[in-house]
């Protein structure tokens, strides 16, 4: 088994890990839990690959979802024993969007060999699973926080895409790919970095029809 496939199991599993945490936050039943890892862990990859037109990955592999399965359950016994469920959900998150965003675009890469496609599906793979988290499991979508997040999983997609570009092989890449996604989103969890927001003009309410 290669790296790469090795981190594509662990994305998977931490990925779950947060969709699984999300359903305790809920307080849902077994089959709750079952639903929010799986689609969490496997939902940005299978949107990858229905973009790129190439057989899905779980299908092919059945694995993945044995393997979203069993944090889900694991998730649900021991849940309860955690301090601060939704504190190690966003940390859980950051690292699977970090490991996502150099898989994501080492596919993209290898499917098409274009650097920009490959930084587009990095960024999907990255964050469309825990958009369809937070939107299932009605918790405050990731997206609409104001620290940075988009922005890292694109970071770590560049930097996979420029290291391929150099020649590095694909485990320094992916390395290198994942620290950066991970510290500009650590960073941003830690210390609140954020992009300005957009201002309305004074006077002028947001929702007014001009």
């Amino acid at each position: 088994m290669g790296s790469l496939q090795l981190l594509d199991y662990a994305g998977v599993a931490v990925f779950a890990a947060t969709g699984a945490l999300a359903a305790s936050r809920k307080q849902l039943d077994i089959v709750g839990f079952l639903f929010l890892a799986s689609v969490t862990g496997i939902g940005g990859g299978t949107f990858r690959d229905l973009i790129l037109d190439v057989p899905v990955f779980w299908v092919l592999d059945h694995a993945y979802v044995l393997v979203c399965a069993a944090i889900g359950m694991l998730v649900f016994f021991a849940a309860h024993r955690l301090e601060s469920r939704y504190k190690l959900l966003l940390w859980l998150d950051a690292i699977g969007m970090s490991a996502y965003s150099a898989l994501g675009a080492a596919k993209g890469m290898a499917a098409t060999g274009s650097p920009v496609v490959a930084i587009v599906m990095g960024t999907l793979t990255a964050t469309f699973g825990g958009i369809l988290r937070d939107l299932l499991a009605g918790e405050p979508s990731v997206l609409l926080k104001p620290e940075i997040y988009v922005t890292a999983a694109m970071a770590g997609a560049a930097v996979f895409t420029a290291a391929d570009l150099g020649g590095l092989p694909d485990p320094a890449s992916a390395l290198l790919a994942f620290a950066t996604a991970f510290a500009i989103r650590g960073g941003a969890l830690k210390f609140g970095w954020c992009f300005p927001t957009y201002r309305s003009r004074p006077g002028r309410h947001p929702d007014d029809i001009p």
